[in-house]
């Protein structure tokens, strides 16, 4: 991601990837905003002091928690002190995703049978967390190897942690308890819900009957963003989705919120990195 241009679209350029890193004593910067990828992830908190961002609810993580994170979903990761960190990451294209599953096994599913945003995280036990670290350091392995059979080794790999993910999501009974404060949750949902209409601060104010600049203080300490940039990102979002599904340039700026044409060109190639005519362009390769 970016920082110098303040992207909170950070998109995967490779169609499968996983990393185990560790940090000791770097902290991950608390001004870190909320993110989105254009590829599925799962992610494994192993060691440390943190808590996980991730649209509207707020966990607090301990060892063995699993989270599923679909294109779209924005989430940050926030240590509080120095302890170690440790994780373990996967992340995989929508394209892969659909060549490994087979008519009977949709390995989609667990990605697709929460609501967006929502029941993204489970625990696992210490032996569910040793087969997981196990097939995770063969898949890098395989990842970083030339020699022969190795990706189809490594698409193995990813497949055996995306069947036991699957089949884990549906059978967990896990209750995650979501910290994140009830006015920033509620501010999320209002912006989703109007997210076509224009948005003020006095309509904020008059809907939450707090101040406009408390509104926005609380918005900024748990988000890492100002109310206006998440909703400019929000409607980017939707832009990709409209030029995706093959809407012209004209017809995702209109869908997706925005009054101003060039405000709207501009905004796309900040967030994505490239103008919307390309984004389509390339989708539709």
């Amino acid at each position: 991601m970016n920082q110098g241009t303040n992207y909170i679209f950070a998109p995967i350029q490779k169609e499968l990837f996983c990393f185990h890193k560790t940090t000791d004593t770097e902290l991950i910067n608390p001004a870190l905003p909320y993110h989105r990828h254009d590829a599925y992830e799962i992610y494994l908190f192993l060691r440390g002091n943190a808590y996980m961002y991730l649209e509207q609810s707020c966990y607090k993580l301990s060892p063995g928690d699993l989270i599923i994170i679909s294109p779209g979903e924005m989430h940050r990761c926030i240590c509080i002190d120095n302890q170690m960190y440790e994780r373990i990451g996967l992340n995989i294209k929508k394209s892969a995703l659909e060549r490994l599953s087979s008519h009977r096994s949709n390995l989609l599913s667990c990605f697709e049978s929460h609501p967006f945003g929502q029941h993204n995280l489970t625990r696992l036990s210490q032996d569910q967390i040793v087969l997981y670290c196990g097939l995770a350091a063969q898949l890098i392995s395989c990842l970083n190897s030339e020699a022969y059979g190795q990706d189809l080794l490594a698409e193995a790999y990813a497949t055996q942690l995306l069947v036991f993910t699957n089949t884990l999501y549906p059978s967990s009974t896990y209750q995650s308890n979501n910290l994140m404060p009830e006015l920033v949750r509620k501010t999320m949902t209002y912006i989703q819900e109007h997210l076509l209409e224009s948005i003020s601060s006095e309509q904020l104010e008059q809907q939450f009957h707090y101040s406009g600049k408390y509104i926005s203080q609380q918005f900024r300490e748990h988000t890492g963003l100002t109310i206006r940039s998440y909703i400019v990102d929000k409607r980017i979002s939707l832009a990709m989705i409209h030029l995706s599904a093959g809407r012209t340039v004209a017809e995702a700026c209109e869908l997706s919120g925005f009054s101003d044409y060039a405000n709207f060109i501009r905004s796309f190639k900040k967030i994505a990195g490239i103008p919307p005519g390309k984004y389509k362009a390339v989708k539709h390769a």
